[in-house]
């Protein structure tokens, strides 16, 4: 019996722990994708064109409202990016790992540059282009009401019991957040990384950390209101966001295209 089984035979793994490597290896590519999806869209969010919207939005109108208009698009357009990388991966991960890494490489480095060259109150200028916009949709949200006045005088109560039944989810003020933020993410760096970061890291982990950075953010730009837009101090954001976009690339350095990270 011994003689058979060496004739031919080779090592056999156990299944468990094959499956406990697997499993530990989708775990920590999860959690890395998580972290670093979380990270960049903080850095790159924070004193962005769609947290002064939500900052803004939430001192004229009922928070909640702007918070479920603004995360809505923000989610979509977090999933939206997720599949845009993700179809990537059907080019060999080697090239999408090191274009995204140069990607990085790339906005890291103009991130600085942008950063350097601001001045303290930067984000001052973004902040009354945002007011601009907005107060231009409320008035042609007043000209729209002003067209249909007689009809909702007329109709008394029967307007307010509907926004009452949806607690004001669908309202014009719901669809005005959720269209601006966006048109104002369509096309922002923080779309462009989501997708780099689907390219090469675990797509379910850049779905959620990407998802949870919005809602960080836009909650605070919510909660804080001008106050925190005023205070922010969008060149100290900026290049630590460079700092962190190349430290991402630097990281390429050290990790093989293969890990499964």
């Amino acid at each position: 019996f011994p003689s058979l089984l060496q004739k031919g035979s080779s090592p056999v793994v156990p299944v468990h722990v094959v499956n406990e490597e697997s499993a530990d290896k989708t775990n920590l590519g999860f959690i890395h994708a998580f972290v670093a999806a979380i990270s960049v869209i903080i850095v790159s969010e924070l004193g962005d064109k769609t947290f002064f919207i939500a900052a803004i939005m939430a001192m004229r109108y009922n928070r909640l409202t702007v918070l479920a208009g603004a995360m809505l698009a923000l989610g979509l357009m977090t999933c939206l990016s997720v599949l845009f990388g993700y179809a990537t991966t059907v080019i060999p991960r080697v090239y999408t790992y090191y274009v995204s890494t140069a990607l990085f490489a790339i906005f890291g480095i103009r991130m600085l540059r942008e950063g350097l060259k601001m001045s303290p109150d930067e984000g001052q200028e973004e902040l009354e282009e945002v007011q601009a916009e907005i107060k231009k949709k409320d008035e042609e949200l007043q000209r729209t009401k002003l067209l249909n006045g007689p009809g909702d005088v007329e109709s008394g109560p029967g307007t307010t019991i509907p926004q009452k039944k949806w607690l004001h989810f669908i309202s014009p003020i719901f669809v005005q957040a959720f269209t601006l933020t966006f048109l104002a993410e369509w096309g922002d760096r923080s779309q462009l990384t989501t997708i780099v970061l689907a390219a090469r890291e675990d797509p379910y982990g850049v779905a959620v950390g990407g998802t949870v950075g919005h809602c960080l953010c836009t909650g605070l730009a919510v909660i804080g209101g001008r106050m925190i837009a005023q205070k922010i101090s969008v060149r100290t954001v900026t290049i630590i966001g460079g700092i962190v976009f190349l430290a991402f690339a630097f990281s390429a350095l050290f990790i093989s295209p293969d890990s499964g990270f």
